[in-house]
């Protein structure tokens, strides 16, 4: 008796339109077949992008375009500067599974509505070792390091799971690739951000109106993070995520600001 085929390739095949974007690709329709680009290069030239078949989309996802390991493939550093033909459902599979390994599976079980999500005090009430201290993280925290480790600027699937205070993404937010549970890179964030609210504190003061101009240099920081170094090395001053978590804490003490009144 025959196997029974995976019908999630042949679906999402069959639903593309002329032009379809899946987190940073996007799927152009050429005849019958389709060619996959990094979305930035959705109108370039044909002959200015390199032509890649589909094995070599596994290696083109591996590294960033300085080189550096690519461990979330749903960072938004997809390498650009290519273009790729699938021409049916067995060679779209492929082409997915090296560029968003899994996400096909996700997409797929996203539009049935049976998706496994699994909630941040689920994951981390079954961590051991080294990320036991992220079952102890206060509810507040907790949101705090989930906005700052899973916001668009680091990774472009579409949060589902919850933590106390941070809920999920919107349905328009970030791509169709759905996230149904924490990742080692927010266990990670969470178990430094516990380990530095239990650690010594520098009783540094600063006046009120100070705060906007520390909000300011972090954002202005941030802009010229370290993009390509290593995503899980929070200890980096230059990980993004560090520098989100900071500006997570600094926001309550931002003065709100001052009432607009409505134009007559």
């Amino acid at each position: 008796m025959a196997e029974p085929t995976d019908p999630a390739p042949e679906r999402f095949f069959g639903q593309l339109t002329d032009r379809f974007v899946f987190v940073e690709v996007v799927f152009l329709r050429r005849g019958d077949a389709f060619v996959l680009r990094h979305v930035a290069d959705t109108d370039a030239e044909a002959g200015s992008l390199t032509e890649i078949d589909v094995a070599g989309l596994r290696a083109l996802a591996q590294t960033t375009c300085d080189g550096a390991f690519r461990p979330n493939k749903a960072a938004p550093n997809l390498r650009r500067g290519w273009q790729s033909e699938v021409s049916d459902p067995a060679r779209l599979e492929a082409a997915l599974r090296h560029l968003y390994p899994g996400g096909l599976a996700d997409w797929a079980a996203a539009r049935t509505g049976s998706l496994p999500v699994t909630h941040y005090r689920e994951t981390a009430a079954r961590q051991t070792g080294l990320y036991r201290i992220t079952q102890i993280l206060p509810d507040a925290l907790a949101a705090k390091a989930t906005r700052a480790c899973c916001d668009a600027g680091s990774c472009l699937r579409r949060r589902l799971w919850t933590a106390p205070g941070a809920e999920a993404d919107p349905e328009a937010a970030k791509s169709v690739l759905p996230c149904l549970e924490p990742c080692a890179l927010l266990l990670d964030l969470a178990r430094r951000a516990m380990k530095l609210e239990q650690g010594p504190k520098a009783g540094l003061q600063v006046a009120e109106d100070d705060v906007p101009v520390l909000v300011h240099a972090l954002r202005t920081a941030l802009a010229h993070a370290d993009l390509e170094g290593r995503e899980g090395d929070t200890g980096s001053p230059s990980n993004p995520r560090r520098l989100r978590l900071l500006l997570e804490k600094l926001g309550p003490l931002m003065p709100a600001a001052p009432a607009v009144e409505a134009a007559t």
